[in-house]
């Protein structure tokens, strides 16, 4: 078995409502009519709030990548080490997990660069052993913190005396164009903030499984990557920095690809959607969480964390699912549930679906 073993967030200093990044993009795209006439995509996003690493006049001023990129990497490191701290001394845990009890680091970002990897930083700043495993993981954008989990999953699944380290870091308002037109730029900055999120994942014969006071266990995961949709989101990488491409496609695959996904998945459990008591759903965006409904025929309970965290922070692409998680551990008793399974889903580029599913244990 491999046990979840606690969820801690790194959340910006930055706090703007949406209507305060509305009357930004106003201001800033003045002169374009075209993205005049899309400013009630801000009114139907679902987003109240989101948290960010900049303040507001940041994006009133010219930036190069280099210097977007430098912002990057001194922020994401503060905030990956504020999720860290928080995970490993989690109210969670009956006891704080030591920094050299973990076994290995998965560490996953998409709107940053750096080379060595930002997880080889983060080991200098806290009590971490020089021969603990590394697995960074780049361009997986949304679909990033549950590829992730499935990772280190597979890892601990074959060193079940080990502990894995989950960190996911996503910096979107960084990657805000000034001068992109487009509107998967308008779209992005309608939904778009910046988080940090970490996990621990315990295996079943480490002694640390004590220390739960909530078992979650991955019981299994599943990956499916569409051929040929590798234009349905990503970045443009250009020389002003990376330019976010969004289709206008995404709500309709999921019906397409990710209802497929997930029933076929259910069936090779041999279970069905009805013995889901959740679904911790990364929250891409309003339209795929109400197509996620649609589809399947759910109740929108079982995506309400989901859509909580799209109304306070907004989509912070990878690292928007363990927010997610963390409120399902929060919020979820066992007396409240009569279903102990659940699957947690999130859509990224390529265009890809990643899934596990999850068990509550007395």
């Amino acid at each position: 078995m491999v046990f979840v073993g606690s969820v801690g967030l790194g959340i910006p200093e930055h706090h703007v409502t949406q209507e305060e990044v509305k009357k930004l993009v106003q201001h800033i795209f003045l002169s374009n009519r075209k993205l005049r006439k899309l400013l009630p995509v801000f009114d139907n996003a679902k987003v109240a709030s989101r948290q960010l690493v900049v303040d507001k006049s940041w994006f009133k001023k010219e930036h190069t990548f280099a210097e977007a990129n430098q912002l990057y990497f001194s922020s994401a490191k503060q905030l990956s080490l504020q999720a860290i701290d928080s995970c490993l001394k989690s109210e969670l845990l009956t006891d704080p997990i030591p920094y050299d009890a973990i076994d290995m680091i998965v560490f996953v970002s998409s709107t940053g660069i750096t080379t060595p990897s930002l997880d080889a930083y983060l080991l200098n700043e806290r009590p971490f052993r020089e021969d603990i495993v590394r697995m960074p993981l780049w361009g997986l954008g949304c679909a990033g913190g549950a590829i992730g989990l499935s990772r280190a999953f597979e890892w601990i699944r074959l060193h079940p005396e080990k502990v894995a380290l989950v960190v996911c870091c996503e910096l979107c308002s960084l990657t805000f164009q000034k001068n992109d037109f487009s509107t998967s730029n308008l779209v992005g900055t309608a939904i778009f903030g910046d988080g940090a999120g970490a996990t621990i994942l315990i295996g079943e014969r480490s002694p640390f499984k004590e220390q739960l006071t909530k078992k979650l266990r991955i019981k299994n995961t599943h990956s499916f990557t569409k051929k040929n949709s590798t234009t349905v989101m990503g970045w443009d990488v250009t020389a002003n920095g990376l330019e976010v491409i969004f289709s206008k496609r995404i709500p309709k695959l999921v019906e397409s690809i990710w209802k497929d996904h997930v029933l076929n998945f259910l069936k090779k459990e041999q279970m069905d959607v009805h013995h889901l008591s959740a679904i911790i759903a990364h929250p891409g965006g309003r339209k795929v969480l109400e197509e996620m409904e649609r589809t399947l025929r759910i109740q929108q309970n079982l995506l309400h964390h989901s859509y909580t965290v799209l109304k306070n922070h907004g989509n912070m692409s990878s690292a928007t699912v363990l927010y997610v998680l963390k409120k399902w551990f929060q919020n979820k008793r066992d007396e409240d549930f009569e279903k102990k399974l659940g699957i947690l889903c999130a859509l990224g580029p390529g265009f890809s679906s990643e899934l596990l599913l999850l068990e509550w244990m007395e």
